[in-house]
């Protein structure tokens, strides 16, 4: 099967390009260990659990999908997602009791939960569990699976890795609801996803992100 997008286009984005610690959940998706430590994840995995999570989402009510973002990179590929989509997106610091307290005025109840990094939105994850609902998220090497029905591997903090994978979930989840009947229906840009420059200005340094510099020839596959 073709993938999703060019081959290059992943090796441009760093979408495979892992931390230095690969977690045991997160070994079987490994491709390889670069000369500097850092941990390749397979692009073949990445482009089939993309397919396999839009087909998830698929059977959902759309406007009950809550999107959970709180770093700098995914704010804008979130909030393209829901605007596309019709999900419901939740930025910044999760607040406890979004979920769970009715009383609250942002109260939300929804169907499936997503974030966007299980480590710092894990009590979006928590409240997701407690309510029974399909949970699910992108996912680096050093994180843990724990309250994750499926995810996405990939690189879930790089600036240009996070609005890759968002732009290629949007596309097929829209074609898999009917949305769109081809890709050529799809006129976003991958760089609707992405942060602008103005944004980034008046944005948080998304540290962790940082440093994975992309080196399409030693990362061939």
């Amino acid at each position: 099967m073709d993938l999703l997008i060019a081959h290059e286009k992943y090796l441009e984005s760093g979408a495979h390009i892992g931390t230095r610690l690969a977690t045991t959940d997160m070994k079987k998706f490994v491709y390889k260990y670069r000369k500097d430590k850092l941990v390749m994840l397979s692009i073949d995995q990445i482009d089939k659990r993309v397919r396999e999570m839009a087909q998830l989402l698929a059977k959902y009510d759309l406007s009950k999908v809550a999107i959970i973002s709180s770093r700098v990179y995914a704010v804008p590929a979130a909030k393209k997602f829901a605007e596309l989509t019709g999900a419901r997106v939740f930025t910044g610091r999760f607040v406890p009791g979004t979920f769970t307290n009715p009383s609250r005025k942002d109260f939300f109840e929804p169907s499936a939960v997503f974030v966007c990094d299980p480590r710092i939105e894990h009590q979006a994850l928590i409240e997701a569990t407690e309510l029974g609902v399909l949970t699910v998220g992108l996912v680096d090497t050093d994180n843990n699976l724990r309250y994750l029905d499926f995810f996405i591997p990939c690189n879930n903090k790089g600036k240009k890795s996070v609005p890759l994978i968002f732009y290629l979930l949007t596309r097929e989840l829209m074609k898999e609801k009917k949305m769109i009947s081809s890709d050529a229906e799809f006129t976003a840009k991958i760089e609707d996803f992405e942060l602008s420059g103005t944004e980034q200005d008046e944005g948080e340094v998304d540290e962790a992100g940082e440093g994975r510099d992309v080196d399409i020839e030693e990362d061939n596959e």
